[in-house]
């Protein structure tokens, strides 16, 4: 349905003083600095998990040399999906001077709903870490995922609410952190990723020179060892209010691919006059690699 004069009749009527509710400031991207951003050209984008060797067995004096295989295990698909919002004008809104004051004020807008759709589409990776299966066909936080050396875990075994012990907890955890044929490998947290009701307590937790919550005059081992060496970060639009996460320096885990960039279009319509906007993009947001993200549920 095309906007017109009746839902705008303020706007026609001496007196207005001003208009409000579309002019909110909006704060910077979240998503980026927390999923690697790629380009596609294709419908889809697909990430395949190649394993290499175990462990090199002692060879006993005389006897053959033991062989080993790399393979290929399973995959990861980006389905990209196409983003589309848009308004019409009548004519004889646009005849009778509202078309200027609308159309500036409702690109804008338009502009403002593609991008928290994004901020969405990114958090649902994260709001959908327990329920929805990757690649290797369980959940992106998980104690099972399978491996050709046994399951192995990227979540807390008691879910817990953020503190000291629950961080230290999960950063020995990517310390000890193996690849798929059980070798160890060199990787550590780089940031932890939060909702907004863990603002305050990730500051006291990351930011203080000494530990919080103690008398004793104990250094803060997070923030003096540079454990997480880009601090935290905030995603508003994460849903549970006591789940968090660390990120790992482990290439191909958070990823978004952009098909298409965003796009507008203007055009008139013959048979009715109106005019329409439009604007539309395609991408896609989703993880490959487990081990880029660790995290636990919370306690409630």
């Amino acid at each position: 349905m095309s906007m017109n004069r009746a839902q705008f009749a303020k706007m026609l009527e001496p007196g207005l003083n001003t208009l409000f509710g579309l002019e909110y400031d909006s704060y910077p991207s979240e998503y980026e600095r927390v999923f690697e951003s790629n380009t596609s050209q294709k419908a889809f984008e697909e990430d395949v998990l190649l394993t290499g060797f175990g462990a090199a067995p002692t060879k006993n004096e005389g006897a053959s040399i033991a062989y080993d295989s790399a393979s290929q295990q399973w995959t990861a698909r980006y389905q990209h999906e196409t983003i589309a919002l848009a308004f019409s004008i009548t004519e004889e809104a646009e005849e009778d001077g509202l078309y200027g004051s609308i159309a500036a004020r409702y690109t804008k807008a338009l502009a403002r709903s593609m991008s928290t759709t994004k901020e969405i589409k990114a958090a649902n990776v994260l709001n959908n870490a327990t329920s929805t299966n990757g690649g290797d066909g369980v959940p992106l936080l998980s104690a099972s995922h399978p491996t050709q050396n046994g399951n192995q875990s990227n979540k807390l075994a008691t879910a817990a609410d953020l503190s000291e012990t629950s961080l230290e907890s999960i950063l020995i955890q990517i310390s000890d952190m193996k690849d798929d044929r059980g070798l160890r490998i060199a990787a550590q947290g780089t940031q932890l990723i939060i909702p907004t009701a863990y603002t305050f307590t990730a500051e006291r937790l990351l930011e203080s020179q000494l530990r919080t919550g103690t008398a004793d005059n104990d250094i803060n081992a997070i923030r003096n060892g540079g454990y997480l060496p880009q601090g935290y970060h905030i995603m508003r639009r994460l849903t549970d209010s006591d789940q968090f996460f660390i990120q790992t320096d482990v290439p191909d885990g958070l990823k978004m691919f952009q098909r298409s960039p965003l796009k507008k279009g203007v055009e008139g319509d013959f048979e009715t006059g109106n005019v329409r906007y439009k604007v539309r993009e395609r991408y896609s947001f989703g993880f490959t690699d487990w081990r880029g993200i660790f995290g636990t549920e919370g306690a409630a």
